[in-house]
């Protein structure tokens, strides 16, 4: 890897690194926080930031059937509250005055796990293969970010979070070779419902033209509050001199009170309704569809969602073990589930925001592993979206598939959604056989 010029954004000198086919610039500040306050966008400088580094993550719990299902590894990036930095990628040799379009990624695990900096998200194929920059946007989360109602403090710090990395991108993204105008917010899981979410603040289509909206939990959002109340009160204890390891200890028993509430805590930590840069519950669809014809939407789930998490079900492994009715009783479950929390509401999504004027595309997507008992499960999308055989090695999620069947997947993928944030927009009704289907709404 070669040192690379100095860029020069209006927030200050910046180096990063080339690697021959991309370059990257890599924990970028963004914004500045203390603890339970609302970021603000981060000082400009004079001097060159050495942008070589990768970001921190925000402090956060091991979860270890995430590890082995998407083959990560708990620590890879240290954890810090000092975590809201981004990261560039873009292809090498951009001419001068050339401006490509923005890919903004906003990664998922619950709102209480990852970083927009792991290894499994290195957007090198995407950008290579596409001409576009992705920018990989790392926030609060948990009791950092998402601290629930009822204890007087901000609700939606990693949303904050979130609008300050847009904001950046506006200010800065033309100095890496990004075009402004032509920014797509993406992200999975609970990235795709910040974005869904992002979408309903006002100064949203200022801030991005299009928006990917990829396995999103959107049928567990509403009806929330009784819930968040309830985490609030157990988390009381935190206060701003909390150890940060301490808080991510007491994170884990607030998610346990949580539980009595049903399929909505199964995401517990999240973005709250009414509480700054959100409208009440009762005025999100309105607030989507003042958005909706300034913003292009494609918006899917995976046609198997729910096969991610049914194994660490006690009662559904009992009921899978049984001849004849057990995978069919599974299979039926599964399609419950996957609807009830991703497919109806990604279709009513779909719906709405073409009524109020704005264009918009679903999918599903139903590409498998061969031999991985997940099949087209929640986070499938992922190593095809981020193709890098390294990084994906260890995924349980892709056992039995070769690395040539999941590129050639990946690279017809990569070209979709790159068209799509290109605004070149979509086939009224296509796909990718055998792994991916959509239409327009």
């Amino acid at each position: 890897m070669n040192a690379e010029p100095a860029f020069s954004p209006p927030c200050g000198p910046v180096t990063g690194w080339r690697d021959g086919v991309v370059v990257r610039a890599t924990a970028i500040p963004y914004a500045t926080a203390a603890r339970f306050q609302p970021p603000v966008s981060a000082p400009d400088r004079t001097e060159v930031l050495e942008a070589t580094s990768l970001s921190h993550a925000c402090p956060q719990a091991p979860v270890p059937f995430l590890d082995d299902i998407l083959g990560t590894r708990y620590g890879e990036l240290p954890g810090s509250e000092d975590c809201q930095r981004l990261s560039i990628t873009l292809p090498a040799g951009l001419g001068e005055d050339e401006r490509v379009p923005v890919m903004v990624w906003l990664h998922g695990g619950s709102y209480t796990s990852g970083s927009g900096d792991l290894a499994i998200f290195d957007p090198k194929a995407l950008v290579a293969e596409n001409r576009v920059i992705v920018v990989s946007v790392t926030y609060r989360l948990g009791l950092f970010g998402y601290l629930a109602a009822g204890t007087g403090r901000p609700a939606n710090l990693g949303l904050l979070d979130q609008l300050e990395a847009f904001r950046w991108v506006q200010r800065n993204i033309s100095a890496f070779g990004g075009d402004p105008g032509n920014v797509t917010a993406f992200g999975q899981s609970a990235g795709g419902d910040a974005v869904a979410h992002l979408m309903a603040t006002p100064e949203a289509p200022a801030l991005f033209r299009r928006a990917i909206i990829q396995s999103a939990p959107l049928g567990i959002t509403r009806g929330r509050e009784k819930m968040s109340t309830a985490m609030g009160v157990a988390a009381r204890a935190v206060t701003e001199a909390t150890p940060a390891m301490e808080m991510v200890a007491i994170e884990g028993h607030v998610s346990q009170v949580a539980r009595k509430f049903g399929l909505i805590a199964a995401m517990p930590f999240g973005t709250q309704y009414g509480h700054a840069p959100l409208p009440p519950e009762s005025g999100i669809e309105e607030a989507w569809n003042t958005a909706a014809p300034g913003i292009e939407v494609l918006i899917g789930h995976t046609s198997e969602e729910a096969r991610m998490f049914l194994p660490r079900n006690p009662a559904v492994s009992r009921v899978a073990r049984v001849p004849l009715l057990g995978p069919a009783v599974v299979k039926a479950v599964n399609w419950a589930v996957t609807e009830a929390v991703y497919g109806r509401s990604a279709r009513r999504f779909a719906r709405r925001h073409a009524r109020a004027g704005g264009t918009a595309y679903r999918y599903v997507l139903t590409w498998a592993a061969p031999g991985s008992i997940y099949g087209a499960a929640h986070t499938v999308d992922l190593p095809l979206l981020f193709g890098n055989e390294k990084t994906w090695a260890g995924a349980g999620l892709l056992t039995g598939a070769s690395w040539e069947e999941i590129n050639i997947q990946g690279r017809a993928l990569r070209a979709g959604w790159a068209r799509f944030a290109a605004g070149k927009g979509m086939d009224s009704d296509g796909g990718i056989p055998g792994a991916l289907r959509y239409r327009s709404v």
